[in-house]
């Protein structure tokens, strides 16, 4: 167990949590150093000077791996018969990234995301609808992006409802169970961003019906790439939710499998905080150097959760800005950003290549 994951999730300010923090990633990095032996290799390449740091350093100072690798190699700091569950993303194209969780990291995980939303929603388990069909959680060794999300928050949760059928099609008499049951309870609703958006409130629009949950709260991530193909903006999404469904409350989170527990949830004022165990740091991809509050670059991601693979320091493909610290009008400590987009493809090759040597080292 991490010191930090006992802090509540948004108390501390930066003078607080950054030399914590900062100690318990150059931490985990000797620790993975030592167990895995591709990521040793990986940043002794490409980090000489980042053997045996201690506690003296700084969070930027954190060596990072481009989250790709995750695609390309098995990357793992437990023995194979350690192995309790193993997460694949959701990509559509190439090969998924692949995260082996022991059963220790698999409870941190788990104990974490609650403690997270809890926060957001009340310690108390609300009704939840899920923006899928109950097919997608069939296996529950081996889950892809959005099962594992679904198992995750179905913590937060009770009477679990799922608003669509095996067919992808809305499942009527379960909606209409559920909203009949639930019309004057707070609820929770789940799901990712595209699967709500495209299989839920398309999908009601087009019926000319609509759900009525007024005191209903939708937490959802992921798959904005598709909606802003459509022009489909974050605002624009909230307004169409809110008129097919009579939601309350509309919370995006950002997170990727590759990195268990590392939640980042938008607040009432539009930003997305760190909690007390995470932290975001934005790179220029010109030479790699941390960018300044309000500019443009790659998103990098840290978490002090990841044991059971080295998951704790990540440059993403996505670009972000940082949008401040210890200052948001919401009142919660910790730093805020805003994602951009995704990477351009050759953007996001170049974010590989700067492990073309390291790659080659770790190979087998």
């Amino acid at each position: 167990m991490t010191a930090l994951v006992e802090e509540e999730p948004y108390a501390l300010r930066k003078a607080d949590k950054e030399p914590r923090l900062a100690a318990e990633l150059h931490a985990l990095t000797d620790w993975h150093r030592a167990r895995c032996e591709r990521y040793g290799r990986l940043v002794s390449a490409q980090f000489p000077e980042a053997s045996g740091l201690g506690t003296g350093v700084s969070l930027e100072g954190t060596p990072f791996v481009s989250v790709r690798l995750f695609k390309q190699f098995e990357l793992r700091s437990i023995p194979k018969e350690d192995v309790f569950k193993t997460l694949y993303s959701s990509g559509t194209t190439g090969s998924p990234s692949r995260i082996f969780l022991d059963r220790d990291s698999a409870a941190l995980q788990s104990r974490t995301l609650v403690r997270i939303m809890q926060h957001w929603l009340g310690k108390e388990r609300l009704p939840m609808l899920i923006a899928d069909h109950p097919g997608v959680i069939a296996n529950r060794s081996s889950f892809s992006a959005r099962g594992a999300g679904i198992q995750g928050l179905s913590f937060m949760g009770r009477q679990h409802t799922y608003a669509l059928t095996d067919e992808m099609t809305l499942d009527w008499a379960a909606l209409e169970r559920f909203a009949e049951q639930f019309a004057a309870q707070r609820v929770l609703v789940f799901g990712f961003t595209f699967m709500v958006w495209q299989h839920v409130v398309r999908a009601l629009e087009s019926s000319g019906r609509k759900l009525a949950l007024p005191e209903g709260i939708l937490v959802h991530s992921g798959g904005w790439k598709k909606l802003e193909a459509e022009a489909v903006t974050n605002e624009h999404f909230k307004e169409r939710v809110r008129a097919t469904m009579g939601l309350s409350r509309v919370h995006n989170f950002y997170g990727m499998v590759e990195q268990i527990g590392a939640i980042f949830v938008e607040c009432e004022e539009g930003r997305i905080h760190a909690p007390a165990y995470s932290d975001v740091l934005v790179r220029r991809t010109a030479d790699w150097s941390v960018a300044p509050h309000g500019e443009e670059g790659v998103v990098q991601l840290v978490s002090s959760l990841p044991r059971s693979y080295p998951g704790h320091s990540l440059l993403t493909e996505d670009r972000g800005v940082v949008t401040g610290e210890d200052d948001c009008p919401c009142g919660r400590a910790g730093k805020t950003f805003r994602i951009v987009g995704r990477l351009p493809k050759a953007e996001a090759r170049g974010c590989s290549d700067t492990f073309t040597s390291a790659r080659t080292e770790a190979s087998p």
